[in-house]
């Protein structure tokens, strides 16, 4: 019986085995192999950065992308302006005896942020602030886009933001600045702005007896309430600015109580000077 032996395979026949050979493998690859190139357009680092969570924002957050950083003040630190300091969640538990061993003798801690968020933290730094020696207040970081002035006054005071006078106890502050979470002015009108302010400083003091201090930015409080004087008379002012002087202030103030002046001081970051030695410290506590 006669034996068929194939032919020799065309050059043709060979080349088509291998186109389709390469579409099997490419069917095979990994995302991340077929197209490991960047979106265009956007970086690596820019497509890691998202809005932060609720809950995260912390006094001076938008300083340095809004406004800059500066150099710092001019001179060492004197007891004409005594030397505070902000604290968070970020910061953990603060070592506050090596702060208190620096020089540090007044410190305000975060205790809450619109009315869904407590600072954890809250326990070890404010009362540890006290513990050694320090005057001590607490902060609220305002989300007027979540609820009313007065809820979130109300929310502030139920949970460490109230007062006592016990002479080291300072009033609450309201921290009042850009929005991490969207619009810088968490979509209000200038005008919607002011009465929101409003309504919270006088829930605030119709709970503990004391007018909250205003911290903020002047360029904010230009760009979101239309730069509104009508609070100064009232409400000590705790300026944020990162350079060598606290600069213009908004309307109606003609001094601050405060100044944050750097985010990158020893052991904490957030450093402080207030316009005055500790006696004017503990009149501000004292009320």
């Amino acid at each position: 019986m006669p034996v068929h032996r194939p032919g020799p395979i065309s050059a043709r026949r060979l080349f088509l085995v291998g186109l389709l050979l390469t579409a099997l493998s490419l069917l095979h690859l990994p995302a991340s192999t077929a197209d490991s190139s960047e979106k265009p357009g956007v970086s690596e680092s820019a497509e890691a950065t998202a809005t932060p969570a609720r809950g995260s924002a912390r006094m001076g957050m938008g300083v340095v992308t809004h406004d800059g950083r500066g150099g710092l003040p001019t001179g060492t630190r004197a007891a004409a302006q005594a030397e505070g300091v902000d604290v968070a969640s970020y910061q953990g538990n603060v070592s506050w005896s090596t702060l208190w061993n620096s020089g540090v003798r007044w410190a305000y801690t975060k205790a809450s942020e619109g009315t869904y968020y407590t600072n954890p933290y809250f326990g070890q730094q404010y009362s540890g602030a006290y513990g050694v020696g320090m005057i001590r207040g607490a902060y609220h970081f305002a989300t007027p886009d979540t609820t009313s002035g007065a809820t979130q006054a109300n929310y502030f005071v139920d949970h460490g933001g109230g007062w006592s006078q016990d002479g080291r106890t300072l009033p609450g502050v309201l921290d009042i600045e850009w929005n991490p979470y969207g619009d810088a002015c968490f979509d209000k009108s200038q005008s919607a702005m002011v009465t929101w302010i409003r309504d919270f400083l006088n829930q605030y003091r119709a709970r503990t007896g004391r007018n909250a201090v205003i911290y903020t930015a002047t360029s904010w409080w230009t760009q979101c309430t239309g730069d509104y004087g009508g609070f100064a008379s009232a409400h000590p002012l705790w300026i944020a600015r990162y350079a060598s002087t606290a600069g213009t202030l908004p309307a109606g103030w003609n001094t601050y109580a405060m100044w944050q002046y750097t985010s990158s001081g020893p052991t904490v970051g957030d450093h402080d000077r207030f316009n005055g030695g500790l006696d004017r410290v503990q009149e501000l506590a004292n009320g």
